[in-house]
């Protein structure tokens, strides 16, 4: 019996291996879009393969914009209002072979330190923290919605992904702004706040 499992381990390793012979084969005229692709965290050259054989290798030319593509790969909120009530905000279903790579793809990119990281954490503190295993569901797919922009802007541009930081956010809050909020926050639990310049 367990040479019999060797074998079949051995058959499956050995159509792995041509597969991956062919996509490689397959990819030649496209190898630039893919090497763009791969300067995205979370994506290697394997996804990248695979996001190019869904959307092409110029997906400006089918969508004529970011927010088509992502509609369409069913990574973004759905849109059902009545009467002027907003009801489930459920996602559409999408491209079934494309979704499931992008989501994996931004469990990847997650854990590399980048816009990508901090655009997850945003959101998971929003929608209840990591405790919380729906919040960070959601998380991952604002963060594959993300993603599918990127890929947009990087197909359609022809350019390497920017990395923002993981500073992005805390780079784009107004000081006085915020330092009304905090205050407000700290006044509502009942403190009386004075401020002083630091030295």
């Amino acid at each position: 019996m367990c040479r019999l499992h060797l074998d079949h381990i051995g058959l499956l390793d050995e159509m792995i291996a041509k597969l991956d012979a062919q996509i490689e084969a397959m990819m030649a005229p496209f190898r630039a879009e893919r090497d763009l692709l791969t300067t995205i965290p979370g994506i290697g050259p394997l996804t990248a393969a695979a996001v190019i054989s869904e959307i092409g290798a110029s997906p400006a030319e089918f969508f004529p914009d970011a927010a088509h593509l992502a509609s369409w790969a069913g990574i973004c909120p759905g849109n059902h209002e009545s009467a002027g009530k907003r009801r489930s905000g459920k996602r559409r279903h999408g491209n079934l072979h494309l979704q499931p790579v992008l989501v994996e793809a931004a469990w990847a990119a997650v854990r590399h330190q980048g816009y990508l990281r901090s655009l997850c954490h945003r959101h998971v503190m929003k929608w209840g923290g990591y405790r919380s295993p729906t919040a960070k569901k959601k998380a991952i797919i604002v963060v594959a919605h993300a993603m599918t922009v990127i890929i947009w802007h990087v197909l359609a541009g022809g350019v390497a992904y920017d990395e923002l930081g993981t500073g992005f956010f805390t780079r784009r809050l107004d000081p006085d702004r915020e330092t009304r909020r905090l205050i407000a926050k700290l006044e509502a639990l009942g403190h009386q706040v004075t401020l002083q310049p630091a030295a």
